[in-house]
């Protein structure tokens, strides 16, 4: 392309936005629509009757639709059809005949062109309008379901903190004081404490789509440390813990805080299932081995009353619960997780009683120290 040819394109460009910026003026719009209709009246009325040059009136129509009230175009129509009925009158060359069919179609013309013109713009209002819903729908969903997860994640350690607390009361009461006990119970209390605070600040970073800080785990310490969060609600209890991990577990690649979360989860779900348990013994049992793939597979089984058939196909969904007061959005969460970590989980009736869950997380490859 020549430098004179690159030239011309580029002046006719900045000519055209020029003219498209000036053109959402009143000031410049007014003003060339009039002068555009009383060129297309003066050409009708001096042109033959045989010529329809009435019909470039819909180009009027057209440049008003969306750009002035409906109310504005429909009396600008009126105009139209006014002129058009007022040229033919002045037009004195030509075939009367030929003149009305002609009359006749720019009339037609303008009328469905303005009506179809107007309704267009009333289906795209109506489109915004639709989507604009949905985006405050949306906004509203994932409020509520920040709030639902944030409430749901922080119960763990609230409860935690509850039971630390009301511990270290207790052995500080005792005579003669247990107050190494006391000051264990009161380092869970600050430990809990900064985990609900980790989490919220996951939580957050999640609703705004922030990277996971992803790094190398060692999935047996992350569940030690899961199990001694929960240690005094399991004494509290009256449970039994069977734990059971094999040697030299191979690394895992995530966030350590989310699968901590996972793992809280599922053994606070195991703990209060086993709540209204009275007639034979409490016990959870966490194991963690390597699959024949190699990756790591953990499974938390518990001895309460189990999960119904009926209710299965249901356990992950949203904001589904069987418990009173439950948000059904726990188990939704860590699946949400695992599954961000390239994992499974899947849940398994246990005969005559009891449930056990099983994830499965991939190994990152790397040798465990």
């Amino acid at each position: 392309m020549s430098d004179a040819l690159r030239a011309r394109s580029a002046s006719i460009w900045v000519a055209g936005a020029w003219l498209h910026r000036a053109f959402q003026s009143p000031a410049v719009r007014v003003p060339v629509m009039a002068l555009l209709m009383a060129a297309i009246f003066i050409s009708d009325t001096l042109t033959d009757l045989e010529i329809a040059t009435a019909v470039f009136y819909i180009a009027v129509i057209l440049l008003a639709v969306g750009r002035v009230p409906s109310r504005y175009v429909v009396g600008l129509a009126a105009i139209c059809l006014l002129l058009t009925l007022v040229s033919f009158v002045l037009t004195k060359s030509g075939s009367r005949e030929a003149g009305v069919v002609n009359l006749s179609i720019s009339l037609s013309t303008i009328c469905i062109t303005t009506y179809l013109a107007l309704k267009m713009v009333a289906a795209e209002g109506a489109a915004h309008e639709a989507r604009a819903q949905l985006i405050r729908v949306a906004r509203v969903t994932s409020l509520g379901e920040l709030a639902a997860s944030i409430a749901h994640e922080v119960n763990q350690p609230l409860a935690a903190i509850a039971s630390s607390g009301d511990t270290a009361r207790r052995w500080l009461c005792a005579e003669p004081p247990g107050v190494g006990r006391a000051r264990d119970a009161i380092d869970r209390v600050i430990a809990d404490a900064n985990r609900a605070s980790t989490i919220i600040a996951r939580v957050r970073e999640h609703a705004r789509s922030a990277p996971a800080q992803r790094g190398e785990i060692r999935i047996d310490t992350v569940i030690e440390e899961a199990v001694a969060w929960s240690q005094a609600e399991l004494e509290r209890q009256g449970i039994t813990l069977d734990l059971a991990m094999a040697d030299q577990l191979p690394v895992v690649l995530g966030d350590r805080i989310q699968l901590q979360q996972v793992l809280c989860n599922l053994i606070l779900n195991a703990i209060e299932a086993m709540a209204t348990v009275s007639s034979r013994r409490r016990s959870l049992a966490i194991a963690a081995m390597s699959d024949v793939s190699g990756d790591i597979v953990i499974s938390v089984s518990d001895t309460g009353p189990g999960i119904r058939e009926e209710h299965m196909p249901h356990l992950f969904d949203a904001f589904w619960t069987t418990k009173e007061g439950g948000t059904g959005i726990g188990l939704t969460i860590i699946r949400t997780i695992v599954e961000a970590h390239g994992g499974a989980i899947w849940v398994d009736r246990m005969k005559p009683y009891g449930a056990r869950f099983h994830v499965r997380l991939p190994a990152s490859g790397i040798d465990a120290e």
